[in-house]
């Protein structure tokens, strides 16, 4: 499922203009990367949560070449579904 066709089926179960599920979209997208930005955790019970976690630096090899090359470190998104989303997805 795109964007588009999420945007789509939201519309569809609230009942709203396909111009306001984008909206309200956008707006979770947008508010959810900014808390993230942040290093808050943002949790959804039943649903999930999303998390920043830290990947430590590390040597890696190129695999065209198999030289050796340094993979600085970086910050991850991580999202750990909740357990109702689980049981349903199952």
């Amino acid at each position: 499922m795109n964007k588009a066709e999420l945007v789509e089926a939201m519309a569809s179960d609230a009942g709203l203009s396909k111009a306001d599920a984008k909206k309200a979209l956008d707006a979770f997208i947008n508010t959810t990367t900014h808390a993230l930005k942040k290093g808050d955790r943002v949790a959804l019970v039943g649903f999930g949560s999303f998390s920043i976690s830290e990947r430590a630096a590390r040597k890696g090899r190129n695999p065209q070449t198999g030289k050796e090359i340094n993979i600085s470190a970086k910050k991850v998104v991580r999202f750990k579904a909740g357990a109702d989303l689980s049981d349903k997805v199952a």
